[in-house]
């Protein structure tokens, strides 16, 4: 079997174009068939590529939830596609069929997205779409097309409505100064149940002089779909540009949404192309300042490039969003926010960028009051967290998943981001304002939560464990250890502000049991007999709660549960923390096996997308590449959180590397150079 699993795999990693640029991603041989397109965001909108010449996928944009679709809960909405285009050439019209040499590449040093292929004798094409980095709502596609001939073209910009929204109205407008003349196509529909309205708009950017520009033409076709378009004539050996530039907000983040779409579309328009790709690099130059670089690995280092580039463009500065296991690629996981925020890609933010790793803890902080509702509901004091979580703050996971009644451990995660927050940061204006109230009302939570019977036996029953497969056990390891840590991290909050604290959460603290079995090895939970386990449980007290600190036991953990998780099924950060534990323990071989076993197994084609599992088809998994930064950064880099701050202990590098360099870290923007010894 595993001999047929190694030959799946060599396959499918034969489909990828192995460039290695560190910053660019070519796709020189695309099948339409075996497709998983790659994401350009800006924290706010996301764009995700499509096989079809002039077509994106999808277009998401971050906070817009509505009830509708499968489990009852919120789910992400789709956005109107503004960016859907196409072009004829002499009368006909270009799809994949009729075109060769198809390519696409994505800049991650910029965020750029580039198409270009040839129409026969004709005529040759580049377009580039961005999700501007300097304006939230707004992107811009550039187009150019070269002619080997003279040639006639009619290009349009379309504009479709996805098919979840409804009541959609469209609107043209033009809008005609002694210096330019403005076209505006644009559509508003409300969401499914009506509670929201979205709304989005674009426009041409010509080169031409006012007045010699193109007559744009509009045409409706249906309720759902109207277009504008122009038509040129373009010489031997000559090449034509023009842009699109467009905007989509929702009423979740303006009141007016329908006019505000036009006016950021109109300023986009009046900035012009040079400005706002100027603004929009600038942007992204100062992102990554923040930098991971790997000498003498180059596909580790385009790699790790890729996964910083997604956590960065999922993320955004001042919107108090958190992030869903896929980002901005799509509506997996409904767009819900779980531990996987907290837990597995905050940390890589919190020490590349604080700014953006501030998002998502203050995203909790504001959902702190339905979270004491919800604890109130089940009978507990302080602040329970919803499993999954949207915009109110409300449990959202289905109800045939246990995981929101039961998983528990999702309270002390969030507690313990907003602890390291202040570690990173060592901000106690914020911890007082924000910080201290989670974490004094999550431990509350756990003093109420836990069943005291007797010394050392306060225990945390009938909960789903992190280890998703072990339903309704009892003092679940990660589940009673990150409880421990939550409880501390409120006390010790509490000391640097010199407030009184609860003694309860101590004495909890004191009892809560960690389970061993006979062979000394920390058992799960107390029904775990040695049966296969779905991602990381056990070993997380090692790394990142720091419960197990000798380093014996931690190797004993290890090379139990390393053995316990099966090939396929498994989430892909678990690899993750296997590498970064081995990687501390100084063994840089086996840190590096797993380092690559967390997702090279789990990539499609033909960008390199992380699925969540192995063979699995649900990119862009960033929970996973949050994990695998943390290897990268805590285990080969040696990056520690501590109370006093960010420290570096050592660690092994493996012997493919020959340096790892972590620029810009921390809010001191500190860089660490780690050689191969």
């Amino acid at each position: 079997m595993k001999k047929i699993i190694v030959l799946l795999f060599a396959v499918q990693l034969s489909l990828f174009s192995f460039s290695q640029d560190p910053w660019i991603i070519k796709a020189d041989k695309i099948d339409p068939s075996n497709y998983y397109g790659i994401t350009v965001a800006n924290g706010m909108i996301g764009i995700v590529s499509s096989p079809e010449p002039f077509k994106v996928k999808d277009v998401v944009l971050a906070g817009a939830y509505d009830l509708y679709g499968r489990g009852r809960v919120s789910n992400f909405l789709r956005s109107f596609n503004l960016l859907n285009m196409y072009l004829e050439v002499d009368g006909k019209r270009l799809d994949a069929t009729s075109v060769s040499n198809f390519r696409q590449q994505l800049d991650m040093q910029h965020a750029a997205f580039t198409t270009s292929f040839d129409y026969g004798d004709k005529a040759s094409v580049q377009y580039t779409y961005y999700a501007l980095r300097q304006l939230p709502y707004t992107v811009l596609s550039n187009i150019s097309i070269t002619a080997k001939k003279d040639i006639n073209i009619t290009a349009a910009s379309v504009m479709e409505a996805p098919d979840a929204l409804r009541d959609v109205e469209n609107y043209y407008n033009e809008i005609d100064r002694p210096h330019v003349t403005i076209s505006l196509l644009t559509s508003q529909a409300k969401s499914p149940t009506g509670k929201l309205l979205m709304c989005a708009s674009n426009t041409f950017l010509f080169d031409e002089p006012h007045g010699s520009e193109p007559k744009v033409i509009h045409e409706m076709w249906d309720n759902n779909m109207h277009l504008m378009k122009f038509s040129k004539t373009i010489k031997t050996g000559t090449t034509y540009t023009y842009s699109v530039a467009g905007s989509s907000i929702t009423s979740a983040q303006h009141a007016d949404p329908l006019n505000e779409a036009e006016r950021m579309t109109l300023f986009a328009k009046l900035e012009g192309k040079e400005r706002l790709m100027n603004f929009h690099n600038k942007a992204w130059d100062s992102l990554w300042v923040s930098d991971i670089v790997i000498d003498g690995d180059a596909q580790s280092q385009q790699d790790v490039h890729s996964m910083l580039y997604h956590l960065y463009a999922f993320s955004r500065e001042g919107t108090n969003y958190s992030l869903s296991p896929m980002g901005l690629s799509g509506l997996g996981y409904n767009g819900h926010v779980f531990w996987d925020a907290d837990l597995w890609m905050f940390p890589a933010l919190l020490v590349m960028h604080p700014e953006l790793a501030k998002n998502m803890v203050e995203y909790r902080y504001e959902r702190l009051e339905a979270a004491k509702r919800n604890a109130f509901s089940h009978g507990y004091k302080g602040a329970m967290y919803p499993w999954e979580s949207a915009e109110t703050g409300v449990e959202e996971t289905p109800v045939w998943a246990l995981s929101g009644p039961f998983e528990h451990h999702i309270t002390a995660d969030v507690a313990l981001a907003a602890w390291n927050y202040f570690c990173v940061t060592q901000d106690t204006a914020w911890l007082r304002l924000t910080g201290w109230p989670m974490l004094s009302s999550t431990a509350d939570f756990w003093a109420s939560r836990v069943e005291r019977n007797g010394p050392h036996q306060y225990d945390i029953k009938n909960v789903v464990a992190a280890d998703e497969w072990a339903e309704n056990v009892d003092n679940n390891a990660f589940t009673n250890a990150a409880a421990i840590a939550n409880l501390k991290a409120a006390i010790a909050a509490a000391n640097i502000l010199g407030l009184k604290w609860n003694t309860d959460w101590q004495t909890v603290a004191d009892n809560i049991p960690i389970l061993k079995m006979s062979n000394g090895v920390t058992q799960e939970h107390a029904q775990y007999k040695g049966e296969g386990i779905k991602q990381a449980d056990v070993n997380l007290l090692a790394y990142p709660l720091k419960t197990i600190t000798d380093t014996a036991q931690i190797r004993k953990d290890l090379e139990y549960y390393s053995t316990r998780v099966p090939n396929e099924g498994t989430p892909a950060m678990t690899q993750g923390i296997f590498a970064l534990l081995y990687s501390r323990l100084g063994n840089g071989e086996k840190a590096y096996h797993w380092f690559k076993d967390a997702y090279e197994p789990n990539l499609n084609p033909p960008f390199r997308v992380i699925a969540e599992t192995k063979g699995g088809t649900n990119p862009y998994f960033a929970t996973g590449a949050g994990g695998i930064l943390q290897a990268v950064l805590m285990g080969f880099g040696g990056l520690d959180i501590t109370a006093s701050g960010i420290v570096q202990i050592k660690t092994a590098l493996p012997k493919q590397w020959k340096s790892l360099t972590l620029k810009g870290v921390g809010i001191n923007r500190k860089t660490y150079v780690i050689n191969n010894e």
